[in-house]
C-alpha cells in the first residue's frame, strides 16, 4: 500500500497552536465579507439541501455549520486534530484526514469543498492530486468549488496595513508577485502558494471537471475595510456603510474577468462530468 501523504509539520503547529481559524471569518470585517460572499456564491451553485457535502480541508468548521443550518449532510476532513474537534460541535461528521488521500469511496457526494487545501499546497501534483480527489468522491453531475488565495493580496494587504514600506515585507511581496509562493521565515503565515485566477482555473481542468466558473470571493474593495479598521483600531460593524458598500462593489465586479485579480481569494467551481 502507497504511504499516506504527509502534512508540513508547521501547518499542524500554525492551526494547532499558533493561530485560532474559528475566528478569522468573524474577527474582521474583510474577514465578515469572505465569508458572506462564500455563502451566497456556494449557495447558488450548490445542488439543493439535503445534498450530501464533503468538506476537505474545512478547517473549525465555519462554513460547515452555515451548511448543516442550511439543511445539507455535511462530512468535514481536516489534517488538524484541533481543527477536527471544533468542526464536531457544527452537527457535522468528521474525520481527520488528507485532501490528496481520501478515504470516501468514488460517487459518495454531490459536492465536494476545497476551501483551504490548495494554499498550503505548494507543489503543483499535490494540487492536482487534491482535485482529482474531490472530483473522484462526487458523482457526475455533482460539483466540486475550489477557493485559492489571489496572487496579488499580499500587495493590497500590506498596502492597506502599510507594512510594504518595511524593506523585510516589500522583499517578500515581491518574491510573491514573481514566483506564486509565501515563504513564512520572512513574515507571517504558513508557506503557501497564491494562483492567478488563469492557473487555478487550468488545475481545476486538469483534474477533469468541466464547466469552470472563477469568482473573485471579496471583490476589489475587500482591502479599504482592512486599512479603516487598521488605522482607526476600531473593527467595523456589521451593518456599517463601508461594509456594505465593499459587498456591494463584490457583486458588480462579478461580470468583470478583468477585476478578478483584486480579490483576497478566489472560488472556482467546475462540475464532474457524467
Amino acid at each position: 500500500m502507497p504511504t499516506a501523504p504527509q502534512v508540513a509539520p508547521e501547518i499542524l503547529d500554525f492551526y494547532g497552536s499558533a493561530f485560532d481559524e474559528s475566528t478569522r471569518l468573524t474577527s474582521s470585517a474583510d474577514g465578515a465579507l469572505e465569508l458572506v460572499r462564500t455563502q451566497e456564491i456556494l449557495r447558488r451553485r450548490l445542488p439543493p439541501a439535503p445534498a450530501k457535502v464533503i468538506d476537505i480541508g474545512g478547517g473549525a468548521g465555519v462554513h460547515a455549520a452555515w451548511l448543516v443550518r442550511d439543511g445539507y449532510d455535511v462530512h468535514l476532513v481536516d489534517p488538524v486534530a484541533r481543527h477536527v474537534e471544533q468542526a464536531a460541535t457544527t452537527g457535522c461528521t468528521t474525520e481527520l484526514g488528507d485532501a490528496r488521500a481520501l478515504t470516501a469511496d468514488a460517487d459518495t457526494y454531490d459536492a465536494a469543498l476545497v476551501l483551504g487545501p490548495l494554499y498550503h499546497l505548494l507543489e503543483r501534483p499535490d494540487r492536482d492530486l487534491a482535485l482529482t480527489e474531490a472530483r473522484r468522491v462526487v458523482r457526475p453531475g455533482g460539483i466540486v468549488a475550489a477557493a485559492a488565495i489571489g496572487r496579488y493580496a499580499s500587495l493590497f494587504e500590506h498596502t492597506a496595513t502599510t507594512l510594504l514600506t518595511k524593506d523585510r515585507v516589500r522583499e517578500a511581496v515581491a518574491d510573491i508577485l514573481a514566483t506564486g509562493r509565501h515563504d513564512p521565515g520572512r513574515k507571517g503565515f504558513t508557506a503557501a502558494y497564491f494562483h492567478t485566477p488563469a492557473e487555478l482555473a487550468q488545475e481545476l481542468t486538469a483534474a477533469g471537471l468541466t464547466d469552470i466558473t472563477v469568482l473573485a470571493i471579496e471583490g476589489p474593495t475587500w482591502a479599504l475595510l482592512k486599512a479603516t479598521e487598521q488605522h482607526t483600531g476600531e473593527r467595523l460593524a456589521p451593518d456599517s456603510q463601508m461594509l456594505t458598500a465593499a459587498l456591494t462593489a463584490a457583486r458588480a465586479a462579478e461580470p468583470y474577468p478583468e477585476l478578478l485579480s483584486a480579490a483576497s481569494h478566489l472560488l472556482a467551481v467546475g462540475v464532474v462530468p457524467g
